[in-house]
C-alpha cells in the first residue's frame, strides 16, 4: 500500500487497533527543526494519541527524530505539541470523549499547501473478537480480488 506524496507520517496500526467514527484536520504548532525532520521522513505516531487540556488540544508520545543538521539549536524528540482547532469543535471532541467512552488518536501528519496538518479521529476501540473478524474480513476480500484478476483456475 503505497502513501501520497504529501503524506508525511501515518499511524497505520490505528484502523486495526480502533473503529474509527469521525475524522478531523487540526493544524499543528512545530519548531522549524521538526518540520525539517518530518520531511525527512523522521517521525512516528505509533504511541501517540490527543488529548484535551485546558480547553486546547495537545498531541501526546509523538515521536520526531531529530534533525540531522540540527545541532544545537535541534528539538526534543518526544514533546508534546499543540493541535490548532476552533473553540466550538474543541468543545465538541471534549463533550462526545467524556460522555460515550471514545478516544481521539492521530491517524497522520501531512502537508497541505506548504503547512504540516494532523488527521485525527474520535475512535472506539476494538476488541480481541473484533480484531480477527476484521482481518477474517480483510483476507476474504483480498481473495477475491485475486481471483478476479487472475480468473477461477479450475
Amino acid at each position: 500500500m503505497s502513501k501520497p506524496s504529501n503524506d508525511l507520517v501515518s499511524n497505520r496500526r490505528a484502523t486495526y487497533d480502533y473503529e474509527i467514527l469521525e475524522t478531523f484536520e487540526t493544524g499543528i504548532v512545530l519548531l522549524g527543526t521538526e518540520i525539517k525532520s518530518l520531511r525527512d521522513n523522521g517521525g512516528t505516531l505509533q504511541e501517540a494519541y490527543v488529548k484535551v487540556i485546558n480547553d486546547e488540544l495537545w498531541l501526546i508520545g509523538c515521536n520526531i527524530a531529530h534533525y540531522r543538521f540540527g545541532n544545537i539549536h535541534n528539538h526534543v524528540e518526544k514533546r508534546d505539541r499543540k493541535l490548532l482547532m476552533h473553540k466550538r469543535e474543541i468543545q465538541k471532541l471534549k463533550a462526545s470523549t467524556q460522555e460515550k467512552g471514545l478516544t481521539l488518536i492521530p491517524l497522520g501528519l501531512y502537508l497541505k499547501n506548504g503547512r504540516v496538518k494532523v488527521k485525527i479521529a474520535t475512535a472506539k476501540g476494538k476488541k480481541t473478537f473484533d480484531k480477527r473478524a476484521s482481518t477474517k474480513e480483510s483476507e476474504a476480500k483480498r481473495q477475491m480480488q485475486k481471483a478476479v484478476k487472475y480468473g477461477s483456475q479450475d
